[in-house]
């Protein structure tokens, strides 16, 4: 089964690269002749194709971040990581190679299709498992159509989402379906947000044994993520905190023991995993930023000057190194996302004794016990300010960051953001309000189907 699931995604790529102009989305949907039990749609759910996260292996779009410095950039810009890292109008050039971000995306997404179609019919397995495989992978599909609307429609704005376009809403692995042109933002969040609704009651109570699948905790956590980034912080609160209530994951304290095995199914902070590598060079801002008993700094990240970050490239988020237990970062959602949600919005809601329980339950577990003094103010802004600050430090390389900039760019929250050369020229510059934070439809894509309207 894994073998040939490495094959679909092969197929998919050159499916991209050679079918007729409707087919871009889709791959041969060979597994309906090799998944005929309801075990075998669980098996298919358990492989490590979908445990992957965003942009493996290292995360790539983690460099469309502020928060990111490339010190050896060529110039022009060469590759993809280079590309990304300078916000290019296209990542990747060649049309003989699968779009960046998008090809990962629908590649999943066909596989969970795969499930959502054909495990109603399977053999054996009662009523009830089948349900729950279904909404599994609808859980596993509505996570991928996150990462798609968030990197190719607009940031989220209520007086503009029914018409801002987004991407192409597919239910369907049959290679012959002509693809539905690009849904609104609009209607690909309430999509999303009712299928999240409907697939929790069948939903496993616990994902304990296996925090890669899916769990009701996991949806309402995909669905605070949902409501978070389209700004409606109080729906937003309100799934952080029934994830959290829903889920048996407990924060990693770093004080204290840490997990003894680097796998995130098995890592308790979990709460809906997918996992990268952690690996990006830090900008010296970003690196200062941290309170010098911060515990992320020293197991989080390396430093080539003893952790003093005194020059440009001294320092690298790189928990293998460091901390192996750390080597894969969760792009998936976590105990720790959660309470960060919860804490902004009781802050935007001005309930600050809420926000600062939650910003103090994630703070106590990351600095030194000896030294901590607990955040405190009456201020709701400076609240507001502390907990962006812990988010950033919390969920740098994740690949939040980018959609976070998006985010507060809307509330005019974000400055202008520059690239520099080794001799600290400016090569690239992304200024507020700028279309790149909307990437544009892959050329790959365009190119078979040139009616598709392109973004700005």
């Amino acid at each position: 089964m894994k073998n040939y699931k490495y094959k679909i995604i092969q197929l998919f790529t050159c499916c991209l690269l050679f079918a007729g102009c409707d087919k871009y989305l889709d791959i041969t949907p060979k597994g309906k002749t090799l998944l005929n039990t309801v075990d075998d749609y669980d098996k298919w759910l358990n492989d490590e194709v979908l445990y992957l996260g965003l942009a493996q292996p290292s995360n790539v779009f983690n460099y469309y971040g502020d928060n990111v410095d490339y010190a050896g950039i060529t110039t022009p810009a060469l590759t993809s990581t280079e590309l990304v890292y300078t916000w290019a109008p296209q990542p990747i050039l060649d049309l003989n190679l699968a779009p960046l971000f998008w090809g990962e995306h629908y590649a999943k997404i066909n596989l969970y299709n795969t499930v959502v179609i054909g495990v109603d019919n399977a053999i054996g397995g009662t009523t009830s498992k089948k349900k729950s495989l279904k909404a599994e992978a609808i859980l596993g599909r509505s996570l991928e159509y996150f990462y798609l609307l968030n990197e190719y429609g607009k940031p989220y704005d209520a007086a503009t989402a029914g018409q801002d376009l987004a991407v192409p809403f597919l239910t369907s692995n049959d290679v012959t379906q002509i693809v539905p042109p690009r849904s609104t933002v609009a209607e690909i969040y309430q999509r999303l947000i009712d299928d999240l609704n409907a697939a929790i009651p069948d939903l496993p109570e616990d994902n304990s044994g296996n925090r890669i699948r899916g769990s009701r905790a996991g949806a309402y956590s995909v669905l605070a993520r949902l409501y978070f980034y389209a700004r409606n912080y109080s729906e937003a609160q309100k799934n952080a905190e029934l994830a959290l209530a829903n889920s048996r994951s407990v924060m990693i304290d770093y004080n204290g023991t840490l997990p003894s095995t680097n796998m995130l199914a098995y890592h308790p902070d979990v709460v809906y995993g997918r996992m990268v590598i952690g690996s990006a060079g830090t900008t010296l801002d970003f690196i200062r930023s941290f309170a010098s008993n911060d515990l992320r700094v020293r197991k989080l990240y390396s430093s080539t000057d003893g952790y003093k970050f005194l020059t440009r490239g001294s320092a690298s988020y790189y928990p293998a190194q460091i901390t192996p237990v750390f080597t894969y970062t969760n792009t998936g959602t976590s105990v720790q996302e959660m309470k960060l949600i919860a804490a902004e919005c009781a802050a935007r809601a001005n309930n600050l004794t809420v926000a600062l329980q939650h910003l103090d339950e994630i703070r106590k577990n990351r600095f030194a016990t000896a030294s901590y003094v607990k955040y405190s103010s009456t201020i709701q802004e400076d609240v507001i300010q502390e907990i962006l600050m812990e988010r950033s430090h919390e969920l740098p390389f994740n690949g939040l960051r980018w959609f976070d900039m998006r985010r507060l760019d809307k509330e005019n929250r974000m400055g202008t953001v520059n690239r520099y050369n080794a001799q600290g020229d400016v090569v690239a510059t992304l200024p507020p309000h700028s279309d790149k934070y909307t990437l544009q439809i892959p050329l790959q894509v365009l190119s078979y189907n040139p009616d598709m309207p392109q973004n700005p």
